[in-house]
């Protein structure tokens, strides 16, 4: 059997994520963001409404500048793409970069 396109589509994966922290997506956060993303084979690029990052360059995911509130789509081509959609949505939405929330001024 020749592996064909369709096979392909087969490891795409995609979600949306928004931005909790109050910071936003600053240095700390889009370097721990590149960091886990450099840990999954899968090519994974992160859109916003304006242009399109390679999600293991700290250079391109510091130029999304993503705002607390930002939606933002990560998209993964490969074997592990489910799994790395789904580690970067939970450290996005769920450990909000191990960052406080907006409010949480204490």
């Amino acid at each position: 059997m020749r592996l064909g396109e369709d096979t392909l589509d087969k490891l795409d994966c995609e979600g949306s994520v928004e931005i909790k922290n109050a910071e936003g997506l600053h240095m700390r956060p889009a370097m721990k963001f590149v960091d886990l993303a450099s840990q999954f084979q899968s090519d994974i690029k992160v859109c916003n409404d304006e242009m399109q990052a390679d999600a293991k360059s700290i250079m391109e995911m510091s130029m999304l500048a993503a705002t607390y509130g930002t939606r933002l789509k990560i998209k993964a081509k490969g074997q592990d793409a489910e799994k790395a959609v789904g580690a970067l949505r939970e450290l996005v939405e769920v450990r909000m970069f191990d960052e406080p929330p907006p409010g949480a001024d204490s």
